[in-house]
């Protein structure tokens, strides 16, 4: 036989909506009450109806998330972050993936805005900002990750990406480091804001920029490794070859270390290299990658919450744009004999006592 809600309520001399609050985790019930029917719901092993729920509430309890790609471990950690943040109030988590293909991502956005969900969590991988704008006109919770478009006014997590692209750079020159080339990432916010602060720092150091020394790539997300690694066989071939590069990601510096590597040259006496995301398994590499930390657990988490209170408000907010500060992990592949005699400056020092 099923139980019901109303079963519980009556068992217990309670009323249904009284059950229904313990069961959202309202918090005008009192202890003893939440202990009460917790308790009965346990004994039962009562599950609730989410389509009778949805019918009430005109909720789905679903959040979307989509992603430029299932098999990167960033997108993952986003993943875990934001399923923690959401189950505990009552919602779950479906994941698709674009393949950075922008036409895939528009398709996968309106299947699942068909299918009723409450809200999505985005990192896009196109430029055209139409179907965004209509999603805030019709007021359909929404919030960016990673990716940011500077012409839209909507909720943004990531992280500083000029900052990034500065830190890792300017480490690599307190390193020693004078010949610093840079695989990029596609034309979105990311890879062009990395670009920009690795510029940065090379210029505020009066380093010459060589433009055979940035190497862009379109498909960072889902072809990371193979893309590093031809990216970096190119750059072998550079005289002088660099004697480090930034890598817009950390799967593209597997790509590029095994070049490096394979090519019997040594990390990071010969090459050193940086790059960002450090992802979970970072410090197991053939060497330990230095890479900057892009907060994903922190992304994942922010995101939920600006959703739910998005989707549990009276009112809906202005657009909150969460900017959080990267920070460089330094491993051994950076940390080394320098090929230049310059001493490592403060910044340097100071990421050194930071070595895993």
């Amino acid at each position: 036989m099923t139980i019901r809600m109303k079963d519980i309520a009556r068992d217990l001399g309670l009323s249904v909506v009284t059950v229904s609050k313990v069961l959202r985790d309202h918090p005008d019930i009192g202890e003893e009450t939440r202990k009460r029917v917790l308790q009965r719901v346990k004994e039962l092993d009562y599950e609730p109806n989410i389509l009778a729920r949805s019918l009430v509430t005109g909720r789905s309890y679903l959040i979307g998330l989509i992603v430029p790609g299932l098999i990167h471990p960033f997108f993952a950690e986003i993943a875990k972050a934001l399923s923690k943040t959401i189950v505990d109030k009552g919602y779950s988590l479906i994941v698709s993936s674009s393949e950075e293909d922008p036409a895939l991502e528009a398709r996968e956005i309106r299947h699942l805005l068909a299918r009723r969900l409450d809200a999505l969590v985005i990192a896009s991988s196109g430029r055209d900002t139409h179907l965004f704008r209509r999603m805030r006109s019709q007021s359909q919770p929404f919030v960016l990750i990673d990716r940011i478009f500077d012409d839209l006014e909507a909720d943004f997590v990531g992280i500083d990406d000029v900052a990034a692209g500065r830190i890792a750079t300017t480490h690599l020159i307190e390193m020693g480091r004078r010949h610093i080339a840079h695989i990029s990432g596609r034309e979105n916010s990311t890879g062009v804001r990395r670009k920009e602060g690795y510029l940065e720092a090379l210029r505020a150091h009066k380093l010459p920029v060589r433009e055979d020394f940035i190497l862009s790539r379109d498909f960072v997300d889902t072809d990371s490794q193979r893309q590093g690694s031809e990216a970096m066989r190119q750059l072998l071939e550079r005289s002088p070859r660099p004697d480090a590069v930034f890598c817009h990601n950390d799967p593209i510096a597997i790509g590029a270390m095994n070049v490096i590597l394979d090519a019997g040259l040594r990390i990071p006496e010969d090459i050193a290299l940086v790059g960002c995301g450090n992802l979970h398994y970072s410090e197991w590499l053939r060497v330990p990658l230095t890479s900057i930390d892009q907060r994903s657990h922190l992304i994942g988490q922010r995101a939920g919450e600006i959703l739910l209170a998005m989707i549990e408000g009276r009112e809906w907010p202005a657009p909150a744009k969460v900017i959080l500060e990267p920070a460089l992990v330094v491993r051994a592949s950076t940390v080394g004999p320098a090929p230049a005699a310059k001493p490592p400056g403060k910044a340097a020092k100071r990421a050194a006592r930071t070595h895993k």
